[in-house]
């Protein structure tokens, strides 16, 4: 099978911005990637979604920059507002730039398992950071930030488990530029699930374009709640907080790939070696998810996947796992 056959080459739909008012102007439009060493050994075409492109280096740049506009549009969201929310890292990072873009405080609730890459980025775009001592205590978090901007109007909570501007932002953006991007039968599309936001919102747009793909989302052996187990501790950063958020309808769901958190880190440490991408654990857990499915479809078929973010962000993480 030629690869390039299924390729339409211009990986930005819209001109490259030589000047620009603003960094949310360069988020999305990312390129679409064959695999070459995954594709070779899958015997199918295993693409990925270049999302550590985006100038926050992550998917998470897409729901910030859509949240925070819509927000404005509806006057939630006005000058002097504090941006507040509960985020195991990416969502905080992107929040953090955006709102040093637009203007606003930004106070990130995380876990303090997160890496220190990921802690620094945030105070660095100048947000403040509030750390949890547990996992577990995520979605207690989410009830405190709840009850606090109930008495603080000037407190927006993007709530990105359960905001339909999450969904709404891959459903016309992330799903459309894939379907652009590959022109050819889409087999399977196969997405870690943090929030739920990339996998539902890009599945609907496969399904409102007439494909029949698989939607399969992909979730940490030691925590998976999709599956119905219990949920427990894990290195995949960014997925599986600990419980189904309220975007996700299992009913949409073709299929549910878990992977163990060793495996993940093995597969992103793969990645930079065979395909010359740094990427984060996140991205190795989809990957080698995306080969499961392919095994399972059968030669010749074609599989999408997404590179979440960028590897730098997890070399202390990997480095003490590895050690």
């Amino acid at each position: 099978m030629n690869a390039q056959q299924h390729l339409v080459y211009c990986p930005r739909q819209t001109p490259v911005c030589l000047v620009t008012s603003e960094v949310s102007d360069s988020i999305g439009h990312t390129p679409l990637i064959r695999l070459q060493a995954a594709s070779s050994l899958a015997r199918c075409n295993i693409f990925a979604k270049a999302e550590f492109m985006n100038p926050g280096g992550s998917i998470k740049d897409r729901i910030a920059r859509h949240i925070v506009a819509e927000a404005e549009k509806r006057g939630d969201l006005r000058p002097g507002s504090t941006i507040m929310e509960v985020t195991s890292g990416n969502t905080g990072i992107a929040l953090a730039m955006v709102g040093a873009m637009r203007g606003y405080k930004v106070i990130i609730v995380m876990p303090r398992t997160v890496s220190e890459e990921r802690r620094s980025m945030i105070t660095s775009f100048g947000a403040e950071l509030e750390l949890l001592d547990d996992v577990d205590d995520m979605q207690d978090a989410i009830m405190r930030t709840e009850a606090f901007a109930a008495t603080h109007d000037d407190v927006f909570l993007p709530r990105q488990f359960a905001n339909p501007d999450n969904v709404e932002t891959h459903r016309t953006t992330t799903g459309p530029e894939i379907l652009r991007q590959l022109n050819a039968e889409i087999d399977a599309f196969v997405m870690g699930v943090g929030t739920g936001g990339t996998v539902m919102g890009v599945g609907r747009a496969l399904r409102k374009a007439g494909s029949r793909a698989r939607i399969v989302a992909v979730e940490p052996d030691e925590s998976a709640v999709l599956s119905g187990g219990i949920p427990g501790p894990h290195g995949i950063q960014g997925l599986a907080d600990g419980f189904i958020p309220a975007l996700v309808n299992l009913d949409e769901l073709d299929q549910v790939v878990r992977i163990p958190t060793q495996d993940a880190i093995d597969a992103a440490q793969q990645i930079g070696v065979e395909e010359g991408l740094l990427v984060g654990i996140s991205s190795g857990a989809n990957v080698l998810a995306a080969k499961q499915v392919a095994a399972e479809l059968g030669p010749g078929h074609n599989v999408v996947t997404v590179l979440c973010d960028r590897g730098e962000r997890y070399l202390s993480t990997v480095q003490q796992r590895t050690h």
